[in-house]
């Protein structure tokens, strides 16, 4: 079935039907702005508690914010991305081993979104790749390109360690200990995928991914750095373009933050839309609390009157799972969790 894969046919002059979206449902790229405001957070700031005092306001109106001095050598990002690249162009018999249209399956390739449940597809290919525990997964990961292995498992053990940081200044930012999210998550398991968007015919037709949120607690998004795609929905109905900026992370919050900080920070819906002159690649790195994890609002949050629970406590693997059995772009997830 590896023949579905966008990357393995020639570029097309006419988008197929089956991606077209209803005309309600189109991206609009002509009423797209661009925010000069997007939060930049820079990490080596030697004032720590203007840091936190950042990252907190950016988690509370955007719900996302951009990185830099986040610790990661720019040579590291270039060779990720590179090798990205060089995966999606191999033979389509060697993509064929890894393909897979199974949503539980933990390293395969595939294409759109859940091609098994979604009447519209999306202009996309994508690698999902487990990365914790490393040892765990990496022997099943692509061994084409030859340098794969090597360079994509640096960039996860540095992503992850950038991540735990993260989560520890979002905690202080929301008053609480350093440790208590990532206490709260568990052992956090970590994924990423690797995507891909080839150029498109006719991309205001279409999405590489609709709007959506993401189910876990921390994203941390590599853009290419010379194609835009990514927009995030500010203020109910206005979608801004998040353009690449040199050696800058995106740092998305996922369902879970805005559950446990009852519902002060935002899980932003967020969407990747296509171009017709280039392709387009990014790497979304994900820190996602275990199964067993309960995740309810901080006992610190809550209280009497207006601090009351927003969503009741929930198992990571219940909201998983209900995440995956429905279209991407429905109500919130978190909407079937409130209390």
């Amino acid at each position: 079935m590896g023949s579905q894969l966008l990357s393995t046919v020639e570029h097309r002059k006419v988008l197929p039907e089956s991606y077209i979206r209803p005309e309600s449902d189109r991206p609009r790229l002509a009423e797209v702005t661009t925010d000069s405001n997007v939060p930049l957070i820079d990490l080596a700031s030697p004032d720590k508690h203007r840091v936190i005092a950042e990252i907190g306001l950016a988690c509370r109106t955007y719900g996302f914010f951009q990185v830099i001095n986040h610790g990661i050598e720019e040579e590291l990002l270039e060779k990720m991305m590179a090798v990205g690249l060089q995966f999606f162009r191999l033979p389509p018999e060697e993509k064929e081993k890894l393909y897979s249209d199974e949503p539980s399956k933990k390293i395969r390739l595939s294409t759109s979104f859940n091609v098994r449940k979604e009447t519209v597809h999306n202009w996309r290919d994508y690698l999902r790749l487990h990365c914790h525990p490393l040892e765990e997964f990496l022997p099943e990961w692509p061994s084409n390109p030859e340098s794969f292995k090597e360079i994509v498992s640096q960039y996860c053990r540095e992503v992850r360690q950038l991540g735990l940081r993260l989560l520890g200044m979002i905690s202080l930012s929301l008053g609480l200990e350093e440790d208590y999210i990532e206490k709260a998550l568990g052992e956090q398991e970590q994924h990423m995928a690797v995507n891909y968007y080839p150029q498109c015919p006719e991309p205001d037709l279409t999405y590489g991914l609709p709007k959506h949120t993401d189910p876990n607690a921390l994203t941390i998004l590599l853009q290419d750095p010379n194609v835009a795609g990514l927009q995030v929905l500010k203020d109910g109905d206005n979608w801004i373009a998040v353009n690449p900026r040199p050696n800058a992370l995106i740092v998305n919050l996922g369902d879970q933050l805005q559950a446990l900080s009852n519902g002060a920070y935002k899980s932003v819906w967020h969407r990747a839309v296509v171009n017709a002159a280039r392709e387009r690649m990014s790497v979304a790195s994900f820190l996602c609390p275990c199964n067993s994890a309960v995740i309810s609002p901080a006992a610190g949050l809550v209280g009497d009157g207006d601090d009351t629970p927003v969503y009741r406590s929930y198992t990571y693997d219940e909201y998983y799972k209900k995440f995956w059995s429905r279209n991407l772009d429905q109500e919130h997830c978190l909407e079937l969790f409130r209390s």
